[in-house]
């Protein structure tokens, strides 16, 4: 009995037993972020997909919203709120809305703008109790066609 007290033989492999569930966890949610920060930028580069083919081939609201779905692989990802086109002039803040054909502070002629969205969805791998199990992404490009 005496020797038993004082046998350290096995310790390692209790404390392995005791670290491993929480190494893992810590592993998971590592790959959780960097799957949630990867679908956040699969969001992003589809609107700017879209906002590309308008640029390339006018606006087309059936063409631009399959440019945002075909942009990547993941079928969360959608061209929502619809892509539109509109009339606005440049500023400092971004583009100010008017109507086509006015004359824009600067002087210059009202542009012709596409305003291309996307949203995508990501589910986290695991419920972690403290944070929400469902992100929504969304992103905006903006792009001067005329």
């Amino acid at each position: 009995m005496r020797t038993a007290v004082h046998d350290r033989g096995g310790v390692a492999a209790i404390e392995f037993g005791i670290m491993i569930p929480l190494l893992s966890l810590m592993v998971v949610s590592v790959t959780d972020i960097g799957l949630a920060l990867y679908r956040k930028m699969q969001v992003e580069n589809a609107a700017q997909a879209g906002a590309q083919y308008a640029i390339v081939r006018g606006f087309d609201e059936t063409g631009v919203t399959s440019a945002v779905t075909a942009a990547t692989n993941s079928t969360a990802i959608n061209a929502s709120p619809k892509p539109y086109q509109f009339c606005g002039c440049p500023t400092s803040s971004g583009v100010s809305t008017v109507s086509c054909g006015a004359v824009c502070p600067g002087g210059a002629q009202a542009g012709t703008y596409a305003m291309v969205s996307a949203q995508g969805t990501y589910y986290t791998l695991i419920n972690y109790q403290i944070v929400a199990a469902t992100y929504t992404y969304s992103a905006q490009s903006t792009a001067r066609l005329q």
